[in-house]
């Protein structure tokens, strides 16, 4: 049974920089694709990062330059390091996972089947 486990979400002010981490575990993809997405209360959710099997990352204009996704697979850990974080990016993160031999789904949300419980992040002014 896979599954992904969020965490290093937190309280930060405007300016400051946080790095969340996904744990993966009970899946043998052969073709893993990663993805981050966000979520607000009463909003839709959102594509972040996304990584694919070759190290390929793809960004959300609204994160380019201050958001880095990478991952740790010897150890089957997805990261996506945050800088310069602003209120705007207070949501609850979510972490996503699927077997991607057909392709590379990117921050298209509907083509990941399996995803975490989500990190609270939170940035004052």
């Amino acid at each position: 049974q896979v599954q992904l486990v969020e965490s290093g979400g937190g309280s930060v002010q405007a300016g400051g920089s946080l790095r969340l981490s996904c744990a993966a575990s009970g899946y043998r993809f052969s073709r893993p694709c990663m993805g981050w997405f966000r979520q607000a209360p009463g909003k839709e959710r959102e594509g972040v990062a996304a990584i694919d099997s070759t190290g390929s990352t793809s960004y959300a204009d609204s994160v380019k330059g201050r958001f880095t996704i990478s991952k740790d697979n010897a150890n089957n850990i997805l990261y996506l390091h945050m800088i310069s974080l602003n209120p705007d990016d207070s949501d609850m993160y979510y972490c996503a996972a699927v077997n991607c031999p057909w392709g590379r789904p990117g921050l298209r949300q509907v083509l990941y089947d399996y995803w975490g419980q989500g990190t609270q992040v939170t940035v004052s002014s």
